[in-house]
């Protein structure tokens, strides 16, 4: 891979650290699955990779990922979809961390 963002952190961590190829960049935005991982500072040097966070979004950046979702050329992974009132077994499955993508709640209120 040449670039890997990241939401999770954690114990796969390293995985992650992994897939890149030499000169890779990994970028980090959270640690759903923990703060503290462990590098071999080897592994960042020696395949010269490119390590950055990111906390604070550019103005319009939100904008211009929602029109590129819009316009299909980035298709969200979706885990699974919930109504309102499934929030609790939404909530349930986040926990859990066994899935893939994102878990998302429907806010479609009924006519």
């Amino acid at each position: 891979m040449d670039v890997v963002a990241d939401v999770v952190g954690g114990e796969r961590w390293p995985e992650l650290i992994g897939l890149l190829r030499r000169g890779g960049r990994y970028t980090v935005a959270g640690a759903v699955a923990g703060p503290i991982v462990e590098l071999d500072l080897r592994t960042l040097y020696l395949a010269d990779l490119t390590f950055s966070g990111v906390a604070v979004t550019p103005p319009g950046l939100f904008g211009d990922l929602v029109g590129a979702i819009e316009r299909g050329e980035i298709v969200p992974n979706v885990a699974a979809t919930y109504p309102l009132e499934g929030v609790r077994e939404a909530q349930t499955a986040f926990a859990n961390t066994r899935h893939v993508g994102k878990i998302v709640l429907d806010l479609q209120l009924p006519p």
